[in-house]
């Protein structure tokens, strides 16, 4: 099983049948806007087409972006996109994301401390 991201993809266009590519298994997710790369969703789930389709359907507003006190994108799923990190078990995916969100919240601290955040 690999371990690391996906490339980031584009989310597809719903009206014209188009589907979502990403595995069938359980994994890590992560959406961000394509324009502004603000992160609107991040989370472990033991199906990570089946989270992402949701997501798509709801406008890209995830658990993440409101416990995060971001502001929710009001953006259509074409502003958004995606990348993956497939694991083995549901178990694993949440290790892992647990581990990216630490390594994401070290990285945020490194540049506020630098003067670069905001």
């Amino acid at each position: 099983m690999v371990h690391s991201w996906s490339s980031w993809k584009r989310f597809p266009d719903i009206r014209s049948g188009d589907r979502i590519e990403a595995p069938v298994g359980p994994g890590v997710y992560e959406v961000r806007h394509s324009l502004t790369g603000r992160l609107v969703a991040f989370g472990s789930t033991g199906h990570i087409a089946e989270a992402l389709s949701a997501l798509e359907h709801r406008g890209g507003v995830g658990l993440f972006a409101r416990l995060s006190r971001h502001q929710p994108i009001a953006a259509r799923a074409a502003d958004l996109e995606f990348r993956t990190w497939a694991t083995q078990s549901r178990a694993e995916a949440r290790t892992a994301a647990h581990r990216l969100m630490g390594l994401r919240q070290s990285a945020w601290r490194r540049r506020a401390a630098l003067g670069l955040a905001g």
